[in-house]
């Protein structure tokens, strides 16, 4: 299996193939970190072919600053944000579905219903929250949090400091530390 600088190498010398290849290897990703931040299924999907378009006509211009992992989701997050930005100019923000964003989920068998739902809602809850949060924050909670990414590769996704990046989500879990328990009295 070809590395993703071996698959970026022959990309950029117009080998579709690896191209696709590369592509394949992150697009999961790239889904996942647009259905965070967007917070519905087609939402996500138009943003992350969106992104997959821009990585696409910018490989030639990759310049290996970062991984190219890094780099996708920095195009896939300033591309969501851009869209987010967009709606707000209209006012039009619509994050129900966020509840797609978490994907399935393997329930116990043993588990009572009772448990099950409670479970759900609490998960749901929490969704709400992070779906509730700044921008900002909200990307970069997204990107180290449920991506996974480093606080430098967060870092240099978002094209900000280090200290930004700890600053913004230790802010943005001090907010879901105060706004979770408010919305979890909801399911007692």
């Amino acid at each position: 299996m070809l590395t993703d600088e071996a698959l970026i190498e022959r990309a950029r010398a117009g080998e579709s193939e690896a191209l696709e290849q590369l592509l394949e290897r992150h697009e999961r990703n790239i889904y996942h970190i647009a259905l965070r931040t967007l917070g519905n299924h087609d939402d996500a999907m138009d943003m992350a072919q969106e992104a997959i378009i821009k990585i696409v006509r910018s490989i030639r211009g990759f310049k290996r600053d970062s991984t190219f992992k890094v780099w996708a989701y920095r195009i896939t997050m300033n591309t969501c944000l851009d869209e987010l930005r967009k709606r707000k100019k209209r006012k039009t923000i619509s994050l129900d579905s966020y509840l797609e964003a978490s994907g399935k989920e393997i329930s116990d068998p043993a588990e009572a219903p009772e448990e099950r739902l409670m479970r759900a809602d609490l998960k749901a809850a929490l969704e709400k929250a992070i779906a509730d949060l700044p921008e900002e924050y909200r990307a970069a909670l997204v990107l180290r949090d449920i991506s996974g990414l480093s606080y430098q590769e967060v870092s240099e996704a978002l094209n900000i400091s280090l200290g930004t990046v700890k600053s913004r989500i230790n802010r943005a879990r001090n907010i879901l530390k105060d706004k979770l328990p408010a919305q979890l009295e909801e399911f007692e």
